[in-house]
């Protein structure tokens, strides 16, 4: 049982949403394939309610203002993935738990076809475009995403993709539900 958990915890602690640089690799060619803006988009239909978004991103929103902690899923503290981890989990819909995972998950979306409950991902670290860190939108329009995230240094907050340290870090949108 110890050593099950000594797994458990060194797999989050390595799967966390810091600004270190990640275990696995990805060329910057590979990469910037994802941050196309002019490719069309795959399909995004849904299966899911605005009532299911709605409540997703009240559930997240729960959670403002908590401190950040490496694999944390509770008010006691939060890392970005462990947020929208909980979040979906909230609704009973199944979501990986690391962010690199969840940005394989549902449908690649254009950055001006972002909706409410879309995932936007980001890559943070210097020198690298591998993804390490994700968010949930909270609200979009022409021109205007807002994003729920836990970030190392503020805790669970709303940032805006326009600000220039998260367009600048932008790798892709998905659309899971």
């Amino acid at each position: 049982m110890k050593k099950i958990t000594l797994i458990l915890t060194l797999l989050i602690i390595l799967s966390s949403c810091g600004s270190r640089k990640s275990k696995h690799v990805n060329t910057r060619k590979s990469s910037k394939t994802t941050t196309k803006h002019n490719t069309k988009p795959k399909s995004t239909s849904t299966n899911y309610s605005s009532k299911t978004v709605n409540n997703i991103v009240s559930n997240a929103k729960v959670y403002l203002g908590v401190n950040y902690k490496t694999g944390g899923t509770t008010k006691k503290g939060m890392d970005c993935s462990g947020l929208i981890y909980t979040a979906f989990g909230e609704e009973n819909i199944p979501i990986p738990r690391v962010s690199r995972d969840m940005a394989k998950k549902g449908t690649w979306i254009d950055v001006k076809a972002i909706k409410k409950g879309d995932l936007i991902f980001f890559a943070t670290s210097k020198n690298s475009r591998n993804i390490n860190h994700v968010g949930l939108v909270t609200e979009s329009r022409t021109g205007y995403v807002k994003f729920i995230h836990s970030s190392s240094s503020k805790g669970v907050m709303e940032s805006m993709l326009s600000e220039r340290y998260w367009y600048l870090a932008y790798v892709q949108a998905r659309r899971v539900l």
